[in-house]
């Protein structure tokens, strides 16, 4: 097997360029792709920094010409050549060494290769579990390096602006104690400590409160995180978070310096110009407007209240939804007035899906007005509603009442699916926003309990604390969340320092003193020795690279992610593990294991 003993590499193939011609270089790199002329070969020659084309000509290499033609597609090779200018007629524009290519005087093969389960190209059609199980062939294509590569420069961004902030970046455990508090825990047994069990961390969200109580001021720190619970295109059963808390800020003085932080980010990766301030938006406007406390806001089409209109009819389903403290909205989709049919029935369906019990709607068209509710309301109510809407002729209205939770989730959804259809979306704009004073609470039917809406460490607005126990749905928080296009990628808050107050809110959300003590017990004790009035923030590190790179899929900005089904095809994670590893553990199990014919 030949190496590069004596030819290490003097420059990477996609640095080429013109001023380089004449040069002698020797570069190291996979065989991207081969087309032989009889007697010339030509390879597009890949490495991580991109391609160049090399040149085998028989004439100038006589015998070793022969093993030039055993090349195949992603067999490992080293070369030493000589850079020369392409002809005006062969440059190509399409790649960035484009104008020039390496003349081959000596070639090695460091490692041939099977032929790949799918190309090593971008824009690659195969389906996605092929990918993950050849997840090292997959992650060769550019495209791929390019989102690695952005997540490392994004990474040390963040690191970097948050030191010259005065942050320090600390470490907390990954082996926690368990809190049933939100979603499921992984849990890790202790061989040491027969029949108990560690958690792996949601967040490290009571020890960076820990590290303001221990007087350190600012902290941050990149963090895997593991929650375990069902599996959508934006979550892993692993994840990474820029975690950041600090002492003697208010919450203006943490988004100002967050908005820096992502200034930072997003100006020099993107080429971008970002404004700030950023827009701040109460949650209470959010959802009267959007239907949603993650709006997007590249288009418009917001919800729009039409009860007052409605009201008093015959028309039993309006009657019955408002007489019962739900309420009536729109969205208003411009020039769709002549929406077939079938499109509309299916919408009917979409918001189902959403809770809605249906969807009416409104057309304005050159002919009249066309609505299934048409008969119950005079052409003067319609002309108020077309008024009050802003609608037109050639408009369409869709409508869904219902209790306001159920209202706000349909039409916001369907305010997303009709932007989609419509093509309103600019995918290359970015709309950053606050939402700020979230509900301290939300009252979980089957549990007959509030709970905390965040976390129960999440600090009352000062003015709400006296509805703590005697009102909670009065009580807002001191609260934030950080939009980008409709999508948070990062969330925060104020935190309670004051273990009286700290014990209020575990009241409210039906925790008894022994309760909180037995989850939460050192905290409420550090709480007992000078802390200081602190917040915080964490970012999804993995949401805000996919949208960075414009992916659909967090999968595809992490280098191993796994399946829907929290599985990793290539390393066949989870496995079963042998008897004596549980027995150790005193660990039994009732699933029946699986036999080789299985």
């Amino acid at each position: 097997m030949e190496t590069l003993n004596g030819m290490e590499r003097t420059h990477h193939c996609g640095e080429l360029r013109k001023t380089d011609e004449g040069k002698e270089v020797q570069l190291a790199g996979w065989v991207s792709r081969r087309r032989d002329h009889g007697g010339l070969i030509f390879v597009d020659m890949r490495d991580r920094s991109g391609l160049a084309q090399i040149v085998f000509d028989e004439a100038a290499m006589g015998e070793n010409f022969s093993k030039a033609e055993t090349l195949r597609n992603e067999f490992v090779i080293g070369i030493r050549g000589k850079v020369r200018a392409r002809s005006e007629e062969t440059v190509n524009p399409k790649m960035e060494t484009g104008e020039i290519e390496v003349v081959v005087n000596e070639l090695r093969i460091l490692n041939k290769a099977k032929t790949p389960p799918f190309y090593i190209q971008d824009g690659v059609d195969v389906d996605e579990n092929v990918r993950l199980r050849y997840r090292y062939l997959d992650l060769r294509r550019p495209e791929m390096q390019k989102n690695i590569m952005l997540r490392h420069r994004v990474a040390k961004i963040m690191r970097d602006y948050l030191d010259e902030h005065g942050f320090l970046e600390i470490e907390t455990p990954m082996l926690c104690r368990s809190t049933p508090e939100g979603a499921r825990d992984f849990l890790v047994p202790s061989r040491l400590n027969p029949g108990q069990f560690y958690a792996l961390p949601q967040s490290p969200q009571i020890f960076k409160q820990l590290l303001m109580v221990s007087g350190f001021e600012k902290y941050f720190q990149i963090v895997r995180c593991f929650r375990d619970e069902d599996l959508r295109a934006d979550r892993q059963p692993e994840f990474t978070q820029l975690d950041i808390e600090t002492s003697f800020l208010n919450q203006d003085d943490i988004l100002n310096l967050m908005e820096g932080l992502i200034k930072r980010i997003f100006e020099p990766t993107l080429n971008v110009k970002i404004e700030t301030p950023f827009q701040r938006m109460s949650w209470d406007e959010a959802m009267e407007r959007f239907g949603s406390d993650k709006p997007d806001l590249r288009f418009g089409m917001e919800l729009q209240d039409i009860s007052e209109f409605v009201k008093g009819s015959d028309f039993k389903v309006f009657t019955s939804v408002l007489e019962n403290g739900g309420q009536v909205k729109v969205i208003k989709v411009d020039d769709y007035a002549n929406i077939p049919r079938r499109e509309l029935d299916g919408l009917v369906e979409y918001v189902k899906i959403y809770g809605a019990k249906g969807l009416a709607w409104i057309q304005y068209t050159e002919e009249g007005i066309k609505s299934p509710f048409k008969k119950f309301y005079s052409d003067e109510t319609f002309e108020q509603i077309k008024n009050a809407t802003g609608a037109k002729t050639g408009d369409l209205l869709l409508v869904v009442g219902d209790k306001p939770a159920v209202v706000a989730q349909a039409l916001g959804e369907l305010r997303l699916e009709m932007a989609r259809r419509r093509n309103l979306i600019d995918e290359n704009k970015l709309c950053f926003l606050w939402i700020v004073d979230f509900p301290m609470f939300e009252y979980v039917e089957e549990d007959k309990r509030y709970k905390a809406m965040h976390h129960p460490f999440t600090a009352p607005r000062d003015e709400d604390v006296e509805f703590l126990l005697t009102d909670p749905e009065k009580v807002k928080a001191k609260a934030y969340d950080i939009v980008l296009n409709g999508v948070e990628v990062g969330g925060g808050s104020l935190r309670i320092y004051q273990s009286d107050l700290q014990q209020k809110v575990f009241k409210a959300i039906g925790l008894t003193d022994e309760e909180a003590r037995a989850k939460f017990g050192f905290l409420i004790d550090a709480f007992e020795y000078g802390t200081p009035p602190h917040g915080g923030i964490a970012f999804g590190l993995d949401r805000l690279i996919m949208l960075m790179a414009k992916r659909k899929s967090i999968r595809d900005v992490i280098p191993f992610p796994k399946t829907q089904s929290a599985i990793d095809p290539m390393s066949q994670a989870p496995n079963e593990v042998d008897e004596k590893q549980l027995r150790e553990l005193y660990i039994k199990t009732t699933v029946k294991k699986k036999t080789v014919e299985e």
